[in-house]
């Protein structure tokens, strides 16, 4: 019988974070039937950012990939608006993660993989999902990458 959601959280030594503060005109997330649809989460840390700048010039291949796997964590965090407990995704269907980033940098699928697979030790099958990566001039707030999620719920 597979692991519930928490304990597994629990084994990896994660905590879902408090939900972030929406900083402009939108919700943490939607609801509609059995599909949640978060907004775009920054990978924020008590309402603040550990890095900031692109990901090519001032911040690594690494520490982006660590800011992705924060970003997930956030979005999660927001998913459970909706729902009891993680127990209750069906799927993660989907990932969108945008990277800001020199014009030069080409490894955007490498930075959303910190997310990809941090999920899939969540959530394992579960947690396969469709995603897309890509690169942009900048972000809100100076961050080097923001994700949005979209998951199946019961």
């Amino acid at each position: 019988m597979p692991m519930a959601i928490t304990e597994q959280l629990n084994a990896l030594g994660i905590q879902i974070p408090p939900v972030p503060q929406a900083l402009a005109a939108y919700i943490p997330s939607k609801r509609s039937g059995n599909i949640i649809f978060t907004s775009g989460q920054l990978p924020l840390v008590a309402g603040k950012l550990s890095k900031t700048g692109k990901v090519g010039k001032n911040i690594t291949l690494s520490e982006a990939q660590a800011e992705a796997k924060q970003c997930l964590l956030n979005a999660l965090s927001t998913v459970l608006l909706h729902i009891n407990s993680l127990d209750q995704v069906k799927s993660v269907v989907k990932l969108g993660v945008y990277v800001a980033c020199t014009e030069n940098f080409t490894e955007q699928h490498l930075v959303a993989n910190g997310a990809s697979e941090l999920v899939v030790q969540i959530f394992g099958d579960k947690g396969k999902h469709a995603r897309f990566a890509i690169g942009v001039s900048s972000l809100p707030l100076d961050a080097c990458v923001e994700l949005e999620m979209t998951v199946e719920v019961e």
